[in-house]
């Protein structure tokens, strides 16, 4: 399976901080944005990952990240100029994912948990179609919605709607069969001119090819897109590190325990990091620096 992140949009909610920065570049507490769903798809086991961001960003990115081989990953980069919708970035990505199957993660999305890793390794073995991950919300009339029989398995996916049939929202992490990514070409822009994920996604409900795995308990799930969550999540990642003494989405860490890269080349890494960041001397513990 190959990663997807997207990290396209205008950012048009976090004016002004977006006029000269992408909305992933944007700090959470210390690190910025995009760490965390790249750290996510590391963790799933993806090393082929293909990043998609608009033009005026996309030698912001690069200078961040490269080309990924210092964590042992093989990072690509492709440009989507116009928000044209998430499903674009399964046209997008077509070429990219050759005969693989894609999970495509939002790049405003955070997520934690300590069994996510088993949760994603395991949904990535059984995807037929479409696998969904939903989350309880207080306020569900925001998201797109889960709508599940009675025994749990997903019969449809409604757009915010008025009357919310559940309180399980779809996040911004999604993973399709190869065969599925077809579907993204099969639909029509919505009123407001984009290729709706929630479209591909309810083709292949009908079809009964797509099923919803459930975070709930012991889970976090964060949509950094506003002022608000964006302090909401530095201050959740900030409680989480002080008290636990540890690092989310620490990408030379994430790479180093999924064996991605050897203790050598963590130490190289480590080097190239100051003690005047807790982040550093967080890499250069790791690596007995």
């Amino acid at each position: 399976m190959r990663g997807i992140l997207l990290a396209g949009g205008s950012g048009t909610r976090l004016l002004p901080l977006t006029t000269i920065s992408s909305k992933q570049l944007l700090p959470i507490y210390d690190k910025p944005l995009v760490y965390y769903p790249l750290s996510v798809l590391m963790l799933a086991g993806m090393r082929e990952i293909l990043v998609i961001t608009n033009s005026s960003h996309l030698d912001a990115f690069r200078a961040l990240l490269g080309d990924g081989s210092h964590l042992g990953l093989d990072l690509r980069y492709a440009v989507q100029d116009e928000p044209r919708g998430i499903a674009e970035a399964l046209v997008i990505g077509r070429e990219f994912a050759g005969d693989e199957d894609v999970c495509l993660i939002l790049g405003d999305n955070i997520f934690y948990g300590q069994g996510l890793p088993a949760t994603l390794h395991r949904a990535a073995r059984e995807v037929d179609g479409c696998t969904v991950f939903g989350y309880p919300v207080s306020d569900p009339e925001r998201y797109g919605v889960a709508v599940l029989d009675a025994g749990g398995e997903l019969v449809d996916i409604v757009e915010k709607p008025a009357d919310p049939p559940s309180n399980i929202a779809v996040t911004g992490l999604y993973m399709y069969s190869n065969d599925a990514l077809a579907y993204a070409e099969k639909i029509s822009p919505s009123a407001r001119g984009e290729l709706e994920i929630s479209d591909v996604n309810r083709l292949l409900v009908q079809e009964g090819r797509s099923r919803i795995v459930q975070l709930g308990r012991g889970n976090a799930w964060l949509d950094a897109g506003t002022h608000d969550s964006l302090m909401e999540a530095s201050q959740y990642v900030q409680v989480l590190q002080k008290r636990q003494g540890m690092q989310i989405a620490c990408l030379e860490e994430t790479a180093f325990r999924m064996g991605f890269i050897g203790m050598d080349q963590l130490r190289e890494l480590a080097d190239r990091l100051t003690t005047g960041s807790v982040y550093g001397r967080h890499v250069r513990a790791l690596a007995r620096v």
